[in-house]
């Protein structure tokens, strides 16, 4: 069942839109952020945490588990530990942690940093991010970090890394639905003559689009041949509409891809076909399949799972993955795909060449390593494997082997 947690409107604004969007959200994807309401937006950030702790509490009996999930949470499990230090408490970042020296320009660090503390479990997508909060537990309380985790007058809590995965059965089956073959067929015919390179993004400044849609202009510069021979499908989804920031970032993505198409498309075709909308699920699960490369370009990405939709989708095809070196699946994906640093657009635009000429043979080996990792550790399996590691510490208070 669902128990709602009533914020009124001035709570959601300084809470949400102030210092969760506006200060945690830049800051662990590296960008620093600036505010004058920082005193306000954090007290309302408590004061919303609280009120999803006195939930939490009033319907919390004996034995349960409490995960709490992302930075919009971590004050919460302190105020959990406060109503009853017993709770199973785990919390989980869906977003990168940055280096103690990002970390440590937060006016709050210290403070934010000791409530996720007092969680028995802490969890990341890699092994890098879960580094990084040990060493800014260390750097910046002066605690001691274990190969265990994070250790505080005895106390130790367990900080681990727990790779997300998808639903991938689900989209195996959606490519069986009649619907679904349909549109493939109609997409096939669309492109046919043409390789398909697709990008499913929000649009947001930490996924790279200028970036990726400049490497694609670099590429057909130095690639005549393949000026009609290729296709950028980019699927750029609004988000955050109403904050100049983002509205800036979707001007200058229409000017770019407004001016490649200008330059390089003709009567008849444009190298790029950018849609500022999401797809439906059936709609994206067909794109997925008939798609020769799919390029992620992230600047920074807790994971990225665009990329396990588009692998999970290709068994039939055995496409390309081009992925940023700075996304999350770049731990687990990386040896079937082909890695690329975003800001070097010459290295993109060779990875789109050597995508596009790859050998059957290596597309072959590339999409099988990662198909077996997509299928294999799910999501069901991550929320398993956390929650069975989160009773296991706080049952025995022993060494667990992960």
């Amino acid at each position: 069942r669902c128990i709602p947690v009533f914020l009124d409107e001035e709570i959601v604004h300084q809470y949400y839109n102030g210092y969760c969007n506006n200060i945690l959200w830049p800051l662990f994807h590296y960008r620093l952020a600036t505010t004058r309401s920082f005193q306000s937006q954090f007290a309302a950030y408590k004061k919303a945490n609280q009120m999803f702790a006195d939930v939490v509490n009033k319907h919390y009996e004996d034995g349960d588990v409490v995960w709490c999930h992302d930075y919009h949470l971590m004050f919460l499990p302190k105020c959990l530990k406060e109503y009853n230090s017993n709770m199973k408490v785990g919390w989980f970042l869906h977003t990168p942690f940055p280096s103690s020296e990002i970390h440590r320009t937060l006016p709050s660090r210290s403070e934010l940093l000791r409530s996720v503390l007092a969680a028995d479990l802490v969890g990341f997508h890699t092994y890098d991010y879960a580094r990084h909060f040990v060493s800014a537990c260390t750097r910046i309380l002066g605690l001691e970090g274990t190969p265990e985790g994070v250790e505080d007058q005895g106390k130790l809590t367990r900080v681990a890394a727990f790779p997300i995965g998808i639903d991938s059965e689900r989209f195996i089956s959606a490519l069986k639905l009649p619907k679904v073959q349909e549109h493939i067929k109609e997409l096939t015919e669309r492109f046919r003559g043409r390789k398909v390179m697709l990008g499913v993004d929000r649009l947001d400044m930490i996924k790279g689009i200028p970036q990726k849609i400049l490497a694609f202009e670099k590429f057909l510069e130095e690639n005549p041949l393949w000026r009609d021979k290729v296709v950028l499908l980019q699927i750029a989804v609004p988000t955050r509409t109403d904050v100049p920031e983002y509205q800036k970032l979707t001007s200058q993505v229409h000017e770019i891809v407004g001016r490649i198409n200008g330059r390089f498309g003709t009567l008849t075709a444009v190298p790029i076909h950018h849609l500022d909308r999401s797809l439906d699920f059936l709609g994206l699960c067909a794109l997925y399949a008939v798609t020769d490369v799919a390029i992620v370009t992230s600047l920074r990405d807790g994971m990225n799972l665009v990329s396990y939709e588009f692998v999970a989708c290709q068994d039939s095809k055995r496409g390309v993955l081009i992925l940023s070196e700075f996304a999350g699946a770049a731990q687990s994906l990386g040896a079937g795909a082909i890695l690329v640093n975003p800001w070097n657009i010459t290295e993109v635009a060779d990875s789109i060449r050597q995508a596009l000429t790859m050998s059957a043979e290596e597309r072959e080996k590339r999409h099988h390593h990662n198909f077996d990792h997509v299928t294999t550790h799910t999501a069901q399996e991550w929320a398993e494997m956390f929650v069975r590691y989160l009773i296991i510490i706080h049952s025995h208070r022993t060494q667990i082997i992960f």
